[in-house]
């Protein structure tokens, strides 16, 4: 039974062969209508027509933005600063930025602050390098 069913799709194979060597078709002309098709179907399926292949990004423009729900799902930032030059009265401290002050204030002190703006040429730290 099974070398039938062997022998049978053998012949239909080698049938099926033997008809599309018989019926010759011009490759230029069936290439042109294939890609008159894919043209066709693009246009009714309101897809690109792409027949290189060129990557056009349309996966991602097609996908919704994410921005709006990124800025939905992080609440507001509380900025302590404004808040506290827009209500003077409250009188609050921002102890981060107190502390930043004292930290300048001690680099000062020990030497380690910022160095003084040159007034002219002569005073800046090129000038009084040896060379």
């Amino acid at each position: 039974m099974a070398t039938a069913l062997r022998t049978a799709l053998v012949t239909a194979k080698a049938g099926a062969g033997a008809v599309a060597k018989a019926k010759k078709i011009n490759p230029d002309l069936l290439h042109n209508r294939i890609q008159a098709l894919d043209r066709l179907r693009a246009s009714i399926f309101q897809t690109s027509y792409n027949p290189t292949g060129v990557r056009t990004g349309a996966k991602y423009l097609r996908n919704r933005l994410r921005g709006p729900s990124m800025v939905e799902y992080y609440p507001p930032e509380v900025d302590l600063a404004k808040i506290a030059r827009e209500y003077p009265e409250l009188e609050i401290i921002n102890e981060a930025e107190q502390q930043r002050l004292q930290d300048v204030l001690d680099r000062k002190t020990r030497g380690k602050g910022t160095p003084k703006k040159a007034k002219n040429k002569g005073e800046t730290r090129r000038a009084s390098r040896k060379r």
